[in-house]
């Protein structure tokens, strides 16, 4: 039933760019355990500020205010910063990937076979922060990507920095700038490329993506779950449950091999050995212990096993084929958020996947000072996540929660006027029969600023009054959710868009 009911669904085609940071690893095991609800076109080792591997010849590298030139510290012109020696956190990852999808498959047909993911597998512009003064075999991915004739837009994360994606650009700005179709490549990458950034994490994007390619669709979110170092400082307590250290080895750490490698506090681990900015795997140290013994402490030491972050999940939540077809507009929003963050603003070098000090601002902050209008979808998407993980240790279908499936009887997009009622329908179904509870709710995403009537909002059948002071043009956002008794419980939706006219 799943299988048919994403068949006819086109995939998101979407690149993971990626530096060596705990939570970037941690990003990725998630991801990969939606692969089946998107087209993985790479999988891309990328520096940045804080992370970079270095020419090999000694060459030293230096830029003003870096974290190795804060927080009193003075560690920099270096050949390499944070970078270990033999790092293949991707490689690990997908290679782990491959142990289990065996039973991903019985659970879901659409996860990608291993070897095709590990042919996606690429070295970047990994040897200098914000270095694009030559091509990579990364880069290179990406711009034949970008040049390709698929149908469908291309979205391309940095988990990282963005010289890998900026190299991308230039080499086909050097090649094509002064020919006579450079207009219409302009004009097709304008259309085709969505940039996915966790910040600006090397200043390539300020310096030469945005001068360079300012028609290229810039989506950075906020406003949604908050995935990032320091989640739980601040949670709501139907948050906070989900990272607890019990919860975590329940379901998450202690999940088989994909489990196994998920960094959580005071796992011992560190992703570069001697790493003074990496103190998370240390248990049983005080703060004060910590800066005795050299590390640079910049949040307080959690409970043993607990979350740790992903930071960088904002990125790919709304790629996700839960119903709530949030990849279609960045404007929709989903499990990753919504409305963006402005490009041009100051200080978008530091997002809550730095590890730096202001990156706290928003970690830390109380939930007064966060949007709280937005759905909480952490909940969700942690039981969701946990499924997936149950997926990757359970090779019989019917020892694991599989999610319901919610649809609406007709078109997705409709055309009303103002005071018109429509009629909604819903069906939903279980695969593996248990029962499903429905509820029809606004998302206020759409352009009509006010609420609307929604009658008998946990049936199949409902009646939506379209208010009379409705704009032309203006749209209603409308989701059908549907939430099965299963262990855990998982919820799926359906959006339909009601436009005025």
């Amino acid at each position: 039933m799943y299988a048919q009911n994403l068949a006819n669904q086109a995939k998101p085609r979407i690149i993971i760019t990626a530096d060596p940071e705990l939570d970037d690893n941690n990003s990725l095991i998630r991801f990969l355990l939606y692969s089946s609800d998107v087209e993985i076109e790479g999988l891309i080792y990328a520096s940045s500020a804080f992370h970079w591997k270095g020419d090999g010849k000694g060459t030293k590298w230096f830029v003003p205010g870096r974290e190795y030139a804060r927080f009193g510290l003075n560690l920099c012109p270096c050949e390499s910063w944070r970078w270990g020696e033999d790092e293949h956190f991707i490689h690990d990852a997908v290679y782990t990937y491959a142990n289990v999808y065996p039973n991903l498959k019985i659970h879901n047909p659409n996860y990608p076979a291993p070897d095709v993911l590990k042919a996606r597998i690429r070295i970047g512009n990994i040897e200098f922060d914000g270095d694009i003064s030559k091509d990579s075999p990364g880069s290179d991915l990406i711009k034949t990507l970008i040049l390709d004739d698929k149908p469908g837009q291309l979205f391309i994360t940095a988990w990282g920095g963005q010289s890998t994606i900026a190299r991308a650009l230039k080499s086909i700005q050097e090649q094509y700038e002064f020919t006579t179709n450079w207009e219409q490549i302009r004009s097709k990458i304008f259309r085709k490329v969505v940039l996915l950034p966790s910040g600006d994490q090397d200043d390539n994007y300020a310096k030469y993506i945005k001068p360079n390619w300012p028609g290229i669709e810039y989506r950075e979110f906020k406003g949604g779950p908050n995935y990032g170092y320091g989640a739980q400082l601040n949670a709501a307590p139907q948050d906070s449950v989900y990272m607890t250290a019990s919860w975590m080895k329940d379901n998450i750490s202690g999940r088989g091999p994909l489990g196994a490698l998920y960094r959580v506090w005071g796992d011992g681990k560190q992703m570069v050995k001697g790493d003074i900015m990496d103190y998370f795997g240390i248990s049983g140290h005080t703060t004060d212990e910590l800066k005795k013994m050299g590390y640079v402490v910049w949040m307080p030491v959690q409970e043993k096993g607990s979350w740790l972050g992903e930071g960088d999940d904002p990125t790919f939540m709304n790629m996700l084929g839960n119903g709530l077809r949030a990849y279609e507009n960045g404007t929709y929003g989903g499990w990753g958020g919504a409305g963006f963050i402005d490009p041009k603003a100051k200080n978008i070098f530091f997002q809550n996947s730095d590890t730096s000090s202001k990156a706290m601002a928003t970690s830390l902050a109380s939930p007064k000072d966060r949007d709280n209008t937005y759905p909480d979808f952490f909940p969700a998407a942690q039981r969701d996540f946990a499924v997936r993980l149950k997926w990757s240790t359970t090779p019989i279908y019917k020892r694991a929660n599989h999610e319901p499936v919610a649809k609406i009887e007709g078109p997705l997009n409709v055309m009303a006027a103002a005071g018109e009622t429509i009629r909604l329908n819903g069906a939903v179904s279980d695969p593996d029969g248990d029962v499903v509870s429905v509820n029809w709710w606004q998302f206020q995403q759409g352009t009509y600023p006010g609420k609307v009537l929604i009658s008998n909002p946990e049936t199949k059948q409902t009646q939506i009054e379209v208010p009379k002071n409705a704009v032309s043009g203006q749209t209603i956002h409308i989701i059908f959710q549907a939430t099965d008794n299963g262990t855990p419980s998982l919820t799926r939706y359906q959006r339909v868009i009601i436009t005025v006219r």
